[in-house]
């Protein structure tokens, strides 16, 4: 067993974070910043080690301590011996962004902490391989507490997995807030309704479905607007080019709804986004997945007091439970069609989802998501000991 130190109970904390870091674009490295951003604005210390889960060798990039370069043993430790000087080592994890079979290079960093590690779970799969399933369970032992982001993946990961039930807390996904929050957004007007999805573009995103909608809308002469943002992801780019960005072009023109859809790739930051995204009438979620337990777009589009129309994937069940959307089966351009005629045509029903939006979105700040992170930490003891196994 490793000389293990523990948190102490500071007014401030110094929080170790492994995960992918911008400029990488991606879901995960967007979270990271932003809760690393929201911890050091409540005066904690934040030493950030990026993954590098690409091809080469990566720079550390700014506000950075240290690269984790996956399949490269010197480097796990180092990493783990930069995170041991800090009072926590905040872990994010997804299968994907760490090397080994199935990402159990993630083992070998938990066992050389020798302070507690908080593992923030992004993926909790439903019908795990025998790899994830022993993954992650092994890291449910040499983990201090599991953070999930959602109670249906709390649930999932309790009835699927031997995992003990009192190191899980659920916390939410953060976002951040549109200026002046505690006023609900108003709701664009419904005579010209404004359609938005956003986020890295990809097979599984079901951005067809809603084109495929727009067309059945047509032939009854409604044709709202809709606005596709967001770049290809990376990992989809260097595999499949601008394929599936094209294709959906070719289904706008195919369809003969390409005068009302708009294919937005302009680099926004964050206050930019969220305004960007408080000017939509509704957002649109047609994602292909039904097993997706966190979606950071469904949490910023809420924290916008957007109304939003969504595949149910578990997380939007979830979440629009109150009435800030309406849920579609997936892959349904039907049902989507239908779903956007009934939200546009009722004033009312938009000006009511857009109220539950905004009653939710307090919770899902920032500040509020970061508050509970600290929590958690000052909650760790000595019983919250990383073991090497």
């Amino acid at each position: 067993m490793p000389n293990v130190r523990t948190s102490a109970p500071l007014s401030a904390c110094r929080i170790g974070v492994v995960s992918t870091y911008p400029p990488k674009l991606c879901g995960l490295a967007t979270f990271t910043a932003a809760l690393a951003g929201a911890l050091r604005r409540a005066h904690h210390r934040v030493d950030v080690v990026a993954i590098d889960d690409g091809p080469g060798d990566m720079a550390a990039p700014p506000g950075v301590v240290a690269v984790l370069r996956n399949g490269n043993g010197t480097s796990i430790r180092h990493a783990a011996a930069v995170l041991s000087l800090c009072d926590v080592a905040v872990v994010q994890h997804e299968y994907g962004i760490y090397g080994g079979p199935d990402g159990d290079e993630v083992l070998d960093l938990l066992s050389s902490l020798t302070v507690p590690a908080v593992v923030v779970l992004h993926t909790v799969p439903l019908t795990p391989t025998a790899g994830q399933r022993e993954v992650l369970e092994t890291i449910a032992v040499r983990a201090a507490r599991l953070v999930v982001m959602s109670e249906t993946a709390r649930t999932r990961l309790l009835a699927g997995y031997r995992i003990d039930p009192d190191m899980v807390v659920t916390i939410p996904h953060g976002a951040s807030l549109p200026v002046a929050v505690s006023a609900p957004v108003a709701t664009p007007a419904v005579r010209s309704p404004q359609l938005l999805t956003w986020g890295l573009l990809g097979p599984g995103k079901g951005v067809e479905h809603v084109i495929d909608a727009l067309a059945i809308l047509g032939r009854t002469g409604q044709r709202p607007r809709y606005t596709v943002a967001g770049v290809t992801h990376p990992k989809v780019l260097a595999r499949d080019g601008d394929a599936y960005r094209t294709s959906l072009i070719g289904r706008t023109w195919s369809t003969g709804v390409a005068g009302t859809v708009t294919f937005d790739d302009s680099y926004r930051d964050v206050r930019t986004l969220m305004r960007f995204v408080a000017s939509a009438s509704i957002v649109v979620l047609p994602y292909d997945s039904r097993d997706q337990v966190t979606s950071g777009v469904l949490v910023d589009a809420l924290a916008a007091g957007r109304p939003v129309i969504a595949t149910a994937f578990p997380h939007a069940v979830e979440l629009l439970s109150d009435g800030a959307g309406v849920l579609v089966p997936h892959e349904d351009p039907l049902a989507m069609a239908d779903a956007i005629r009934q939200v546009t045509s009722d004033h009312r029903l938009l000006a009511d989802m857009g109220e539950a939006a905004s009653r939710l979105a307090p919770s899902l700040s920032w500040p509020a998501v970061a508050a509970r992170y600290v929590d958690v930490v000052r909650s760790l003891d000595a019983s919250d000991l990383t073991v090497a196994i």
